[in-house]
């Protein structure tokens, strides 16, 4: 099966580079043997840790191709879906939405801040949940149901009942994004991991340029059209495009690389191996329950610190739910308005592929996230400062510029530093994004329209957050650097007593402190 798998070796150091093989051989082994993988398997493990670099490259090109063709594309379309429904009430407040149900003072902060509360309650059961069924059916389903609900908001004719509707769009929503990253990294190693989050968050940016397209056409195009406004128009095409999207996903979308049918028997044990040679555990949704796993998580003091990281990074996006609205200021028409919106989210989207690329590439996150975010900072201080068209409209550039590519690194960060088992790990994100999302909630009123055009309150909240996130990108790489030191340690440690495994009584502290399931040779990337 390996016929490429050979040791690359020289006359002096053929037994060297034969000790290290064998050591890595066992290593995976072991971590194998934990997840109760059959002897078989374990033997093509070994197999593939003695390959060739040049075995390796083509194997994991030709691995990585299906995995991407099967998977990002799907899953980039369901977010784009996922947004533009989250998000359209900011485009048909451009039409009579207000009017039409009688909406005055901070009603529009209300619906738009609603959906939050629901999305944040089902946010931790339904990620648990994924590693119980099947993540295709799943976010197939979930996704199935809030296009119909965001299709129901069209016909709304209260405020109440948009609000009702709201609330339950967010319940439904909320599998959808957690559930996606964790399904990302049951696939891609860590260094893999930020540019294919950059690739499916893109759906992100590409909703917002879609959305402003869109909107601009119904808008235009199709108010009054058989009697209807054209903001209800909004709602009904893009939550139909979503519920025929959500059962092309139930076929289209692979689950884990175990039971991958469109892979082969080699392909799939590849798949795991990778997994546990990058982290030291391939994903097994049995491995331990959902208690043990929510433990673990809620045990862990990085969660936390990690948590209000993503906290401060959604609050520092929150003027996106306002941005047709922040952008009206400068003087254009709505028309206008939702086109201007469109080269800001393609320009946006084209740094985070070259970012999340350099990202993964040098094995960074915190520079990277400081420096987006520095971005964002001049971008809120400029808006606040002038009411220049040109220079404000250059300002508006810089808010998403930064703040929306730094937020994907975050993401892979998160995801790269609860690397096992699968269930605390979907605990881990399920609780990030749970509790960082309760910054839609309040961060949705930075915005009044009564602060317009200057936005001065927001605008300067808003610096101050971005500060913020780069203080906390400086304390978790503070936190990872002493892990990894702490690491390092206990590696020497066992080499230097022989022990190989166990923790004696004479370990020093340093050592002692460091989770005994982190195998050998992992570091967190910084």
């Amino acid at each position: 099966m390996l016929d490429e798998a050979k040791i690359e070796e020289s006359p002096e150091g053929s037994k060297v580079i034969n000790e290290e093989v064998e050591h890595q051989k066992e290593v995976v082994a072991d971590a194998a043997r934990k997840q109760g993988i059959d002897e078989d398997q374990i033997d093509l493990f070994r197999q593939f840790t003695a390959a060739s670099a040049e075995w390796h490259d083509g194997m994991t090109k030709k691995l990585m191709r299906k995995v991407d063709l099967h998977l990002l594309p799907m899953l980039v379309l369901m977010y784009m879906l996922n947004f533009l429904d989250r998000n359209n009430l900011a485009q048909a407040r451009l039409g009579t939405l207000e009017e039409d149900l009688g909406m005055t003072g901070t009603d529009f902060n209300l619906a738009t801040s609603i959906l939050f509360v629901g999305y944040i309650l089902m946010q931790l059961p339904s990620n648990l949940l994924l590693t119980r069924v099947r993540p295709s059916t799943h976010l197939g389903v979930c996704m199935a149901i809030w296009g119909v609900i965001s299709t129901a908001q069209a016909a709304t004719q209260t405020f109440p009942a948009l609000v009702a509707c709201r609330f339950v769009l967010g319940f439904a929503e909320a599998p959808y994004f957690p559930g996606a990253i964790f399904l990302m990294s049951s696939w891609y190693t860590r260094s893999e991991l930020a540019l294919r989050i950059a690739w499916f968050y893109s759906g992100h940016s590409v909703a917002n340029a879609f959305g402003g397209l869109l909107g601009a056409g119904v808008l235009g195009n199709l108010s009054g059209a058989h009697g209807i406004a054209g903001w209800r128009w909004l709602f009904i095409i893009e939550g139909s495009i979503t519920v025929v999207s959500a059962i092309c996903s139930v076929f289209i979308l692979p689950n884990y690389p175990a039971t991958t049918r469109w892979l082969t028997p080699e392909e799939r044990a590849y798949a795991q191996w990778r997994l546990i040679r990058d982290t030291g555990e391939a994903d097994e949704a049995s491995a331990i329950s959902i208690k043990e796993g929510v433990l673990l998580a809620l045990r862990d003091p990085r969660l936390y610190l990690f948590t209000l990281l993503q906290h401060a990074s959604l609050l520092s996006q929150t003027f996106q739910y306002f941005f047709p609205s922040i952008l009206q200021t400068l003087g254009y028409g709505n028309i206008q308005t939702l086109l201007l919106t469109v080269p800001v989210w393609v320009l946006t989207f084209l740094a985070s592929l070259v970012v999340t690329y350099t990202s993964g590439r040098f094995a960074d996150r915190s520079i990277h996230i400081i420096c987006l975010i520095m971005i964002s900072v001049a971008g809120n201080i400029i808006v606040v400062s002038t009411l220049n068209t040109a220079v404000r409209f250059f300002a508006l550039f810089l808010l998403p510029l930064g703040a929306v590519p730094a937020y994907q690194i975050i993401l892979a960060w998160i995801a790269g530093s609860f690397p096992r088992p699968l269930v605390k790990r979907s605990a881990c994100i399920s609780f990030g994004n749970m509790v960082g999302n309760t910054a839609n909630i309040y961060g949705t009123y930075m915005y009044p329209s009564s602060h317009g055009p200057r936005y001065l309150a927001g605008g300067a909240a808003t610096a101050a957050d971005c500060l913020l996130v780069a203080v906390l990108a400086v304390a978790a790489r503070l936190v990872l650097q002493r892990q990894n030191r702490k690491l390092a340690a206990r590696e020497t440690f066992e080499s230097e007593s022989g022990g190989g495994g166990g923790h004696s009584s004479s370990e020093p502290s340093s050592a002692a402190a460091v989770d005994a399931a982190t195998p050998a040779g992992f570091r967190y990337i910084l």
